[in-house]
């Protein structure tokens, strides 16, 4: 087997092969490490065949569905997954062929409706029904304690003792466990009671993941984060440096038309010299007004430098190849002492 583990913060992905056929799978991808994964699997000289989300996750963007479009992949998960998107629905004990591996999901309610761990060989990768020296969560979307309960004690924890753990979250910079460990040394483990498990779990009074709506939209719907939009404007837009820029300022140059995108009291309580006002929100309506001339040199700026480079790739796309966005923000260029005017003139 061929087996790389990759941590992003906390969130563990897993990408294994089979050492014969070089078919390989990724499971529980995040979306901000697509090319290091396939930078992996190119190296390795694996053919990924199999996305695979062990679960609906609530806090990071899962890369199963753009990984999917790039590589024409099907995306796979648990027959109860919301997801539209997913290509192939797994049931308890049914099974992928991976080369001369077998991937058995097993369906293990709890943290989520769709949570199913993934036995191969010598391990079982359990998503975030068992973590190590702890379980996943239940006070999120779809889940519930006694179902977790179930899935542990009558399940899970039933299986050989010495296969070894891979979870899809660890916190520590611990990589794996194995059953036995978890069994006598996880303290979530020795509530073998359900109500007593339950009431556990019910009362781990957890603070929320900080982009759980944000992660739940994108992760249900395919759709994209604002990270990843912003991370795509950028790969596809040239940047000018504020000292350019100032240059010129400085030398009143007129082939450059500078755009404020920010709302109009940010502009007017200080702007570049000779920059022009028009609002993100107003870009695509009054363009035509604005910018008669498409070949025209055309710089975007805003507070921080994000809304501008979106800004930038949609004039982009709309045909004003020369667009540009400033490497930084208003914020930046006042920090750095740079030349403002007030008001509502250019």
């Amino acid at each position: 087997m061929i087996f790389e583990q990759i941590a992003t913060g906390g969130c563990q992905s897993y990408l294994i092969g089979c050492t014969e056929t070089h078919a390989a799978a990724l499971i529980d991808p995040e979306v901000s490490q697509l090319d290091q994964y396939l930078a992996l699997a190119a190296r390795d000289g694996l053919h990924i065949r199999y996305l695979i989300d062990t679960h609906t996750h609530a806090d990071h963007f899962s890369g199963t569905h753009t990984l999917a479009k790039r590589l024409h992949a099907p995306v796979v998960m648990h027959r109860n997954s919301p997801m539209p998107f997913v290509d192939m629905r797994l049931g308890d004990g049914e099974m992928l062929m991976l080369g001369r591996m077998r991937i058995e999901a097993l369906h293990t309610p709890g943290h989520t409706r769709d949570s199913m761990c993934l036995r191969l060989e010598d391990r079982v990768f359990t998503g975030d029904t068992l973590l190590i020296g702890g379980t996943g969560r239940t006070d999120l979307p779809s889940g519930d304690p006694l179902a977790l309960h179930d899935s542990l004690f009558n399940h899970l924890l039933k299986l050989d003792p010495a296969l070894k753990i891979f979870p899809a979250h660890d916190y520590k910079g611990r990589k794996s466990s194995t059953i036995a460990d978890e069994l006598s040394s996880n303290p979530r483990l020795q509530y073998t009671d359900p109500a007593a498990f339950a009431e556990l779990m019910n009362t781990l009074n957890l603070s929320m993941p900080t982009h759980i709506t944000e992660a739940l939209r994108v992760n249900m719907s395919g759709g994209k984060s604002v990270s990843q939009m912003l991370d795509e404007a950028a790969a596809s837009v040239p940047f000018m440096s504020l000292a350019a820029l100032k240059a010129r300022v400085e030398q009143a140059d007129t082939s450059l038309i500078v755009l404020d995108v920010r709302e109009r009291d940010a502009y007017e309580a200080g702007h570049i010299p000779g920059a022009r006002l028009l609002p993100r929100g107003q870009l695509e309506l009054r363009v035509n007004q604005e910018l008669p001339d498409p070949t025209r040199r055309i710089l975007a700026c805003c507070e921080i430098g994000k809304v501008s480079t979106l800004a930038t790739a949609t004039l982009r796309e709309m045909g004003f190849a020369g667009a540009v966005a400033l490497d930084g923000g208003m914020k930046a260029w006042r920090e750095a002492g740079y030349p403002l005017k007030t008001g509502s003139e250019p």
